[in-house]
C-alpha cells in the first residue's frame, strides 16, 4: 500500500460524506475531483509556463510588481528566516514575482513555488493560491489540508489582492515546506500576508489615480486600503475594493462618478449659492485672509469680493472647514481565515 493511501482516503471519504456543506476545504477537495476530475494520488509536478508565455504574463503584471516591491521586501524580512517563501501571482495563480532565501531556492524550485508555475486550482487542486483565487477571499491550507497528497508537507498562506475597480488582480502568498511550521504559526503569518496585501492595494490604487485626491474611508483606519479617488470637481472616480464593501459602492467609478459628498456623507455645496462660498473661503484660506490677493486669484474686484463675501450665511463663517468629518462604516473586507 503506498504512502498516499491514507491522504487520498480521507479525500474520497470527505467527499462521499457530503462534508462540503460544512466545510471550505472539503468543498475544495470536491472541485477539485468532480469539478475538475483530478486524481489526490497525482504525483506530477505543476506545470509550468514557457518562457514566451510566462513573459506575457509578467509583462502584463509590471504594474503590480513594481507598487508591491516594497511590501514584498518586508514581509520577506518578517518570514524569510522561518524558512519561508514570497509569492505575487496573477489572478490566474502564475507567480511572477518571488522573495526567498538563496539557500532554499533548489528545494523551493523543485516544489514549483517559483515564478512560471501554474497553481490554479484547476491544476493542482486545493492549494493557497489556487483556493484564494476561486473563493476570492483569504486563505491557508496547511500541509494534508491540500488536494495533492504529494503537496502534503506545504504550508500556504495566501490573500486576494484588488485593483480599483474592485476586481481581482492577484494572489500574495507565503508558503513553507518545513515540517514545523505550526498552525497557530501559520495563523499568524497569515495576519501578515493579509496585511502586506492591503499595502499593495494600497499603493496601487494611489498610482493609478496619482492626479486625484485621496480620501481614507473614517471609520476604517485600521485598513489602510479603504480608499477613495476624488477629481478637482469633488467627484468620486475611484474607490478600492475595502472602500467598496464598506460604502455599497458598485460599477465603474471612472465611467458613472459620483459626488464625494454623497458618497461619503460629507455636507456640500448643493446650491451655485454654495459652491460660491466655498470657492470664496478656498481663495481666501489660500492667501491667508489677504481679500486683495484673493479676489486677484479668482479674477474679480476686491469690492466684488466683499459683496459676495458679505452675503456668506454665519454659520458657514464659523465652520471649521477643515474639521474632519467621521464616517461610520463596517470593515466588511476583513474576511475570516479559514483553513480549506
Amino acid at each position: 500500500m503506498s504512502e498516499t493511501c491514507p491522504h487520498v482516503d480521507v479525500v474520497h471519504s470527505a467527499i462521499a460524506a457530503g462534508a462540503a456543506a460544512q466545510s471550505p476545504m472539503v468543498a475544495s477537495w470536491s472541485r477539485s475531483a468532480r469539478l475538475y476530475g483530478l486524481d489526490p494520488a497525482n504525483r506530477h509536478p505543476p506545470h509550468r509556463l514557457t518562457a514566451s508565455e510566462f513573459a506575457l504574463v509578467r509583462e502584463r503584471m509590471e504594474p503590480w510588481i513594481r507598487a508591491a516591491e516594497a511590501s514584498l521586501d518586508q514581509l520577506f524580512s518578517a518570514v524569510g528566516a522561518a524558512g519561508c517563501c514570497v509569492l505575487l501571482a496573477d489572478s490566474d495563480g502564475v507567480p511572477v514575482e518571488r522573495r526567498g532565501e538563496a539557500g532554499d531556492d533548489a528545494i523551493f524550485d523543485d516544489w514549483g513555488l517559483w515564478p512560471g508555475a501554474l497553481w490554479s486550482e484547476a491544476t493542482e487542486g486545493t492549494n493557497g493560491i489556487g483556493t484564494c483565487v476561486i473563493e476570492r477571499r483569504p486563505v491557508t491550507v496547511h500541509r494534508d489540508q491540500h488536494f495533492f497528497a504529494r503537496n502534503g508537507a506545504l504550508g500556504c498562506m495566501a490573500a486576494p489582492i484588488h485593483d480599483h475597480n474592485g476586481e481581482l488582480a492577484g494572489v500574495l502568498d507565503v508558503s513553507s515546506c518545513r515540517t514545523d511550521l505550526t498552525e497557530t504559526f501559520a495563523g499568524l503569518i497569515a495576519l501578515s500576508v493579509r496585511e502586506a496585501a492591503r499595502r499593495i492595494e494600497a499603493e496601487a490604487f494611489r498610482r493609478t489615480f496619482a492626479h486625484a485626491r485621496i480620501l481614507a474611508v473614517s471609520g476604517l483606519e485600521h485598513n489602510p486600503a479603504a480608499l477613495v479617488a476624488v477629481n478637482a470637481d469633488d467627484l468620486a472616480v475611484g474607490a478600492s475594493h475595502s472602500a467598496r464593501v464598506a460604502l455599497g459602492i458598485k460599477g465603474n467609478l471612472a465611467k458613472a462618478p459620483v459626488p464625494a459628498s454623497d458618497l461619503l456623507s460629507i455636507p456640500g455645496a448643493e446650491s451655485l449659492e454654495d459652491a460660491e462660498r466655498a470657492v470664496l473661503a478656498r481663495a481666501l484660506a489660500r492667501t491667508g485672509g489677504n481679500v486683495s490677493a484673493a479676489a486677484r486669484i479668482l479674477g474679480i474686484s476686491r469690492a466684488t469680493f466683499h459683496r459676495k463675501l458679505g452675503a456668506k450665511r454665519p454659520e458657514a463663517a464659523t465652520q471649521d472647514p477643515a474639521a474632519p468629518c467621521r464616517i461610520p462604516a463596517t470593515d466588511g473586507a476583513s474576511l475570516p481565515l479559514e483553513g480549506g
